[in-house]
């Protein structure tokens, strides 16, 4: 067994595509080995600005022998099928062997292939798997009609400890290709030499002194402790950014931070335009006091050694550019602040919401209505949510949102606070929230009443006009929207109608009626969402139902749910399971059989024997319980398993097929009264094992 190495070295890779194309580099190169017959271990991989390489240990020296006997198809059949399988087989027509079977004359082919040495076969493996693979985005450079994210300019492949020889074609001229080597490249500015390479167990040390540190987590851990060091020499802390230091971490091969200072006059400005202006311009790591307020520091992180002179030099200059934005971020402010922010409304008018739904300022006005409607299913004061919706979007034709798009909402907020009151500010300020599965969700019910309009609004009229998600593609964000009304409804745990709101929402467009495609939508996001906190798919699938009187309350859904998957776990419940299965494949094959439904009502004469009686006395019981409410099928799911004890041994002691017709009949109009109290509750066929 050997170890293959492949290095891919180039022009700077994006830092957003880094770390997806080592996966898929290393997953492809591993399937590609295997596929060949060569095996191999799991991969090791690296990844940073100009490089990724992949290490896969365990790859057979070369290919098995290949013995085999296919059948092919009748020895009289048309030739184009003998054709496709002599080619398919790799032999020719006299190297076919006919052989009489039961069935008639067939066409076999024996195949004996000896396996070709590894160092045969790799290269040109490797020059496909890199003219296949595929980005985000890419490029032509020069001559060249390959394509790949930034210019290349070495493949270094090593295989049990020697460099293979190899070609990757850039265009159709001969002399355009890159030729494999063993020969990476150091730091950039500190060391542009060749350094040589082995194998993947010695890469990070053959680079290292080179001021290259491949290791992507270990870049990340190095500027992690040494940030902390300098903020904790001040009694400061970094603000947590993981995407930030995700994209600084592919940015440098050798991190250096260094700490600035922001002008003391440039903190009266919100902390949040202070972040951006840092963090979105310029990738700098914003400092935190140890009460949460942003610190007057900086952190940049340089692709240098320490140098105490440079340092100086590297700090001063990035204190002049945040100066020069942050400078800029100000005069934006100060103009927004000038005028109140409800004075934003009629600009609105000139942005368009979406072809067909009209514009920001008619989407406004909806949200203002529909959140009156459900700040009052909720709780919430109607005037203030209805004046925080109108509001919301205001915004939008500021100048520091113009600048900094991403603070939509959150300057709304600022601005809000100085002529409105806290509550209406707060909704104004959370109302996109959550915007991810990580986000927090809004627990004020001004704000949820808020949040939800906007959401709900979006979905109703994306869904209207037709503009739905199609397999990967959601272009408007509508999953994102829905699942953010299922987690503000879940996790603040609100009596809300969702047909309801959707009525409601409707009004505002010129639709007849919401779309029937939404709620379903909705239920598709509930049945991820339960799956994400651990309740089986079966049981999901058993709960989330359209013929559910109460399908359109989330929060009823979610609980049944959970109650059901708990009852499921019990011995009652596995024993409860057990029996309906008995009682329902019973049924099936009778109703098959008779072609009838046995639904009916039981004849208490008819009755025999104590297990019998028995069953039917729990059936009548558990029938007697009002289920108006979420709380009343809750308890009468947990009521169920009650009913194992007398099925088990209704089985036992009674036959079910009786040679009385109207005594059978009676016995599976009694099993079927348990099925249908069952399945008021959920769908129990859906339910596995």
């Amino acid at each position: 067994m050997a170890e293959l190495f492949l290095e891919v070295f180039g022009e700077e890779i994006p830092a957003r595509m880094q770390v997806a194309a080592e996966q898929r580099m290393a997953e492809t190169l591993s399937k590609a080995l295997k596929d060949a017959g060569l095996g191999g271990d799991a991969p090791r991989s690296w990844s940073g600005p100009r490089r990724i390489a992949v290490s896969i240990s365990g790859v057979a020296t070369s290919q098995p022998d290949l013995n085999e006997e296919r059948r092919g198809p009748r020895a009289d059949a048309p030739e184009q099928a003998i054709a496709g399988f002599l080619k398919g087989a790799g032999i020719s027509r006299d190297q076919a062997e006919t052989r009489s079977t039961p069935k008639g004359d067939f066409l076999f082919a024996v195949i004996n292939k000896k396996g070709q040495a590894a160092s045969d076969v790799i290269p040109d493996m490797i020059s496909g798997l890199l003219a296949q693979f595929s980005w985000p985005k890419s490029m032509r450079w020069g001559r060249g009609k390959q394509r790949w994210v930034r210019p290349l300019h070495r493949i270094n492949v090593i295989f049990d400890g020697k460099p293979l020889a190899g070609t990757m074609p850039l265009s159709d001229q001969a002399d355009d290709q890159i030729a494999f080597g063993a020969l990476s490249f150091g730091h950039r500015m500190l060391s542009p030499q060749d350094v040589p390479l082995t194998t993947g167990d010695a890469y990070e040390d053959a680079l290292a002194p080179h001021f290259v540190m491949v290791d992507r987590q270990k870049r990340i851990d190095h500027i992690t402790a040494t940030m902390a060091d300098m903020t904790a020499s001040e009694n400061r802390v970094v603000k947590d950014d993981q995407g930030l230091m995700a994209e600084v971490a592919g940015l440098v091969e050798y991190p250096h931070p260094i700490m600035g200072t922001i002008q003391d006059d440039f903190m009266s400005l919100p902390q949040e335009i202070l972040v951006v202006s840092m963090r979105s311009h310029q990738k700098y790591f914003a400092v935190l006091e140890q009460d949460g307020k942003l610190a007057p520091r900086f952190i940049t992180i340089a692709n240098m050694t320490p140098d105490a002179a440079r340092d100086d030099m590297i700090r001063a200059g990035n204190e002049r550019v945040l100066s020069a934005r942050l400078a800029d971020a100000r005069f934006f402010w100060d103009q927004d602040r000038a005028a109140p922010l409800e004075s934003g409304l009629p600009r609105l008018k000139g942005i368009t919401f979406f072809e067909g739904l009209g514009s920001m300022s008619d989407k406004a006005d909806r949200m203002a209505k529909l959140a009156g409607v459900i700040a009052e299913k909720i709780g919430a004061d109607v005037n203030a949510a209805k004046r925080a919706a109108l509001l919301a979007k205001a915004d939008l034709v500021s100048e520091t949102v113009g600048e900094f798009p991403e603070l939509q909402g959150i300057i709304g907020g600022y601005l809000a606070a100085f002529d409105e009151s806290e509550a209406v500010a707060t909704a104004i300020t959370d109302h996109y929230r959550p915007e991810g599965p990580q986000d927090t969700v809004p627990s004020d019910p001004l704000t949820i009443a808020v949040a939800l309009a906007d959401k709900i609004d979006t979905l109703t009229g994306f869904f209207g006009i037709g503009e739905l998600p199609t397999g990967s593609k959601d272009p408007f964000a509508l999953r994102r929207a829905a699942l953010g009304v299922l987690r503000l409804v879940a996790q603040n745990n609100l009596d809300l109608r969702l047909n309801e709101v959707f009525t409601e929402a409707t009004k505002g467009f010129s639709f007849e009626k919401s779309s029937d495609e939404l709620l379903p939508f909705l239920h598709d996001r509930l049945k991820v969402w339960l799956r994400d906190q651990g309740i089986r798919h079966d049981v999901v699938t058993a709960v989330v139902r359209m013929n559910d009187s109460r399908h359109d309350d989330l929060v009823h859904l979610i609980s049944l749910a959970q109650t059901l998957a708990d009852v499921l776990t019990s011995d009652d419940g596995q024993g409860l399971m057990a029996g309906y299965r008995r009682a329902s494949n019973i049924l099936s094959a009778e109703e098959k059989k008779d072609k009838a439904t046995y639904n009916g009502d039981v004849n208490k004469d008819l009755l025999q024997g104590d297990a019998e009686q028995s069953l039917f006395k729990e059936v009548v019981t558990l029938s007697e319980y009002t289920l108006k409410s979420t709380d009343d099928m809750v308890a009468q799911i947990n009521r169920l398993g009650q009913l194992r004890g007398p099925i088990d041994a209704f089985f036992d002691q009674t036959t079910v097929n009786d040679d009385d017709a109207n005594i059978r009949v009676n016995r599976l109009n009694l099993l079927g009264k348990i099925r249908g109290l069952m399945e008021i509750l959920a769908d129990f066929s859906a339910i596995e094992g």
